[in-house]
């Protein structure tokens, strides 16, 4: 029996798991898969059953299975009739003019349609045989399409149906270095990590502007970050960037706060932070060797609230200065989005304050949970100032986020920050309240099992409904996307096969429980090159795992960049992938966040990280991984050899374990450089020799994750050389 499979049905039973299988199909939810061994596994009956709970479909019973079948049969006796048009249209510019067939339940004589081009300009036609013929040569973007019946004017209530037309480019945006044909390479850093004298415990956007000027003078074209997303200000030690609050704002946590212009004029504020006792905590913060989050925010927010009380006296006095008005249009661009935001912090604040254990909305007093309550509405009047602190403390992100991606431009990087964009939110956060109708709770994010987690995971993480997504016409997915390339010469895409298919797992079951479901991945996809093109920003899919050939296909047509890591890439017998045979448009990496640094990978240090944690199902499975860990390092110091990249310590016999030095870090790094694939991306950990990662997939107290810092401060950068020396090296490999 296959792994997964249930008992063989009773013949009552048959035709009631076809009927229960047909309504999975009609969601999208894959009834069975092949995990990453191969391994065929049928879905159980009750997490099909949750699944379909969880997308508001009752499947509970034959009844109600039954029920929901004829509820969604269009052709079903008095089920009503479907909206002519779809909620969106896409097509590629590269094609010749669209035709849109109208759905089944209207006639056509007498139908006229306009649309709306998203600058303004109007075309209109007449229906004919059911289809709407576009006119040609649209230009890129979201255009509006109406129909309605001749003679009818806008808002007349025979207007029949609207829909969203985009017109989306084939291929991502490549910036002028990559479409010269140039190979680039850049660090990747955790930004809370960056060590500095003058930072408050954690990185900041400061010490991002200036890593960003000593990348450009090491050659560098791009600098990588961790997700910057929005957390919680009233729970710092919720420190994972994957796990964000929302990924429409920022960690606010970043923030420079003497970098703020209203420091300057408070003087609250700075005879507190000038204080002895202030500047020896601060000693403190920057000394500990994990990142103290509780400890930088009890430093940090009470004085950005000084701040925002000197500019209140400051708009006071002057209404009409250029600050002033830069935060008003700051508000007026960012919209209900922001506004929204701000008011569930407000709240949030407002509620854990009374309770330390409310985690966020689910937890509220029920008439809070919906944004658009009686209730909410008199909190946002009673406590309109703290909300508008909230909107402050975003806007200052704001500034200081595109001053580093500004300070890319200065030092000439080429391709500019690279951000990381998070497969989903945190279940309790301002997203998912302010977008209930999008998300659903009662299932997470997740992945199978596979060789680094063995039982599968669950991640937490909110998915979005598909249907409904398509409903909204992808306005939330636009927003995101938006977000998060609005500084950025380059987004990578967390787990980019979600955007064809998505793992969920019912809330309150394990990952064997969950199954795939499916997401309109040509329209998703088409939207994404869309804002690339706009953006200008390159976007790297991030492929581990088991990936659908079809995503491996689209990728490749649109110009995505593959996200390779030496560790995966193996050739036959499982030796490394020599350097000429990695593909071109692919990013190439020899780790990531989430696996072991070159010096925890040498040691086997996340070994005994996995034996310590008890992740291991038995020991004989530990015993494995520790054997193939060695032949794995003497395969990596034999594709070195073959690539004469062997540090001059190390003559031509040498075999392993020899110890993982600088100069053989440096030499993997070399290894990569050599590949055709446009990008190298280095981790800055396997410069400074780090032994330990910073994530440890499958945690979440056990380990200290996303809190390690670097060994130097910035300002001894210089003085250690290491880095200056991967310039110097990457620049004759990478030309």
């Amino acid at each position: 029996m296959s792994q997964g499979a249930e008992a063989q049905p009773s013949e009552a039973s048959v035709e009631e798991r076809a009927a229960l299988l047909r309504l999975c199909q009609r969601h999208g939810i894959s009834t069975e898969y092949h995990d990453i061994w191969g391994t065929h596994r049928v879905v159980p009956e009750h997490g099909l059953r949750a699944l379909l709970r969880a997308m508001d479909v009752e499947a509970g019973d034959r009844a109600q299975v039954e029920a929901s079948l004829r509820a969604e049969d269009p052709d079903a006796a008095g089920k009503a009739l479907r909206t002519p048009l779809p909620p969106v249209a896409v097509f590629w510019n590269d094609e010749g003019p669209g035709t849109l067939l109208l759905q089944s339940g209207v006639r056509d004589a007498n139908l006229v349609w306009e649309l709306i081009e998203e600058a303004g300009t109007q075309h209109k036609g007449e229906v004919n045989d059911f289809r709407v013929k576009l006119p040609a040569a649209l230009p890129l973007g979201y255009h509006r399409l109406e129909l309605r019946a001749e003679g009818a004017r806008p808002g007349d209530s025979r207007l029949l149906a609207s829909t969203l037309i985009v017109i989306a480019p084939r291929r991502c945006y490549l910036p002028p270095l990559l479409r010269e044909g140039r190979r680039v390479w850049g660090p990747a850093v955790q930004l809370y990590a960056l060590r500095s004298e003058r930072n408050w415990g954690m990185g900041d956007f400061t010490d991002l502007s200036t890593l960003v000027r000593k990348c450009g003078g090491a050659g560098a074209a791009l600098v990588g970050l961790n997700p910057l997303h929005a957390l919680y200000p009233h729970n710092p030690a919720h420190a994972s960037p994957y796990a964000p609050s929302s990924r429409r704002f920022l960690d606010v946590m970043y923030i420079d706060v003497e970098a703020v212009p209203e420091f300057a004029d408070c003087a609250p504020a700075r005879a507190l932070v000038f204080s002895p006792e202030f500047e020896a905590r601060l000693r403190v913060l920057r000394a500990a060797e994990l990142v103290d989050y509780p400890g930088v925010a009890a430093a940090k927010m009470p004085i950005l609230e000084l701040l925002f009380a000197q500019f209140c006296r400051a708009r006071e006095q002057n209404p009409k200065s250029q600050r002033v008005q830069e935060f008003q249009a700051f508000q007026a661009a960012s919209g209900m989005a922001l506004r929204q935001h701000a008011l569930f912090e407000a709240l949030q604040e407002h509620f854990h304050a009374q309770d330390a254990g409310v985690w966020g909305w689910p937890q509220w007093p029920y008439e809070y949970r919906d944004p658009q309550s009686a209730q909410v509405a008199e909190f946002a009047r009673s406590n309109a100032r703290q909300i508008e602190y909230f909107e402050y403390l975003q806007w200052l992100a704001e500034q200081q986020l595109a001053a580093a991606g500004l300070s890319s431009l200065d030092a000439k990087l080429g391709v500019g920050l690279y951000q990381d964009l998070a497969v989903s939110i945190d279940r309790g956060g301002a997203e998912s309240w302010s977008a209930q109708d999008v998300y659903t709770q009662s299932a997470s994010a997740g992945c199978p099992p596979d060789d680094f987690n063995l039982h599968g995971q669950d991640w937490g993480l909110l998915p979005m409904l598909p249907e409904r997504l398509r409903a909204r016409a992808y306005a939330p997915f636009i927003a995101v996307l938006r977000a998060n390339m609005r500084h950025a010469g380059a987004l990578r895409i967390d787990h980019v096969m979600g955007l064809a298919r998505l793992f969920w797992v019912p809330r309150g079951d394990q990952p064997d429980a969950g199954a795939y479901v499916a997401y309109p991945f040509d329209h998703l996809l088409a939207i994404l090159t869309l804002e690339s093109e706009r953006n200008q920003c390159l976007v790297i899919g991030e492929d581990l795992g088991t990936v659908p050939d079809e995503v491996r296909r689209a990728m490749d047509r649109s110009g995505m960049l593959s996200y390779r890591v030496l560790y995966f890439s193996r050739a036959h017998g499982g030796e490394f992938q020599a350097p000429q045979d990695f593909p071109v448009e692919a990013l190439v990496t020899a780790a990531t966040h989430d696996l072991a640094t070159l010096v925890g990978y040498w040691e086997a240090r996340d070994l005994e990280w996995r034996q310590k944690l008890h992740l291991f199902p038995n020991d004989a499975v530990r015993l494995q991984q520790i054997e193939d860990r060695k032949r794995d390092c003497a395969r990596l110091l034999g594709a070195l050899q073959r690539a004469s990249l062997l540090p001059p310590d190390l003559g031509p016999e040498s075999h392993w374990p020899v110890p993982m030095t600088t100069q053989l870090a440096m030499a993997v790094q070399e290894y990569l450089a050599r590949t055709p694939s446009r990008v190298l991306v280095v981790q800055l950990e396997d410069i400074f020799g780090c032994r330990d990662q910073v994530n440890f997939p499958g945690t979440v107290d056990q380990y200290p994750n996303w809190r390690r810092k670097l060994p130097l401060t910035l300002e001894q950068w210089d003085q250690d050389g290491r880095f200056a020396e991967l310039g110097r090296r990457l620049a004759v490999e990478r030309g």
